[in-house]
C-alpha cells in the first residue's frame, strides 16, 4: 500500500529534530453542501533542523520514530530534502 504524503506549513520548529505541520484540507459538508475547512497539526521528523516556520513542506508516512511522530519531512518549498535517516525513501 503506498505511502500518504501531505503538504502543509510549518507553525513550530522548537523541538529537536521535529516540525509541527499544519494540513488543511477540503471537505464538503454532508447536508448543506458548502465547502469547509479543516485543518490538523501532525508532527513530523525533521533530521537536519532545516525546516523554519512558515515553510511549506511535504510530510511522508513512515515507521514511527517516536510515540507521537510518524512522518518524516521529505521536500521544503520544493526542494528534496534527505530523510533517508529514518527509512523514508521518496
Amino acid at each position: 500500500m503506498p505511502r500518504r504524503v501531505l503538504t502543509g506549513r510549518v507553525t513550530s520548529d522548537k523541538m529537536d529534530k521535529t516540525v509541527t505541520v499544519l494540513v488543511d484540507r477540503r471537505v464538503m459538508h454532508p447536508l448543506y453542501k458548502k465547502f469547509i475547512r479543516r485543518s490538523k497539526k501532525y508532527a513530523a521528523h525533521d533530521e537536519e533542523n532545516v525546516c523554519k516556520v512558515g515553510d511549506t513542506v511535504r510530510i511522508i508516512e513512515c515507521p514511527p520514530v517516536s510515540r507521537r511522530k510518524a512522518w518524516a519531512v521529505v521536500a521544503r518549498n520544493g526542494e528534496a530534502v534527505d530523510a533517508s535517516a529514518v527509512g523514508v525513501s521518496a
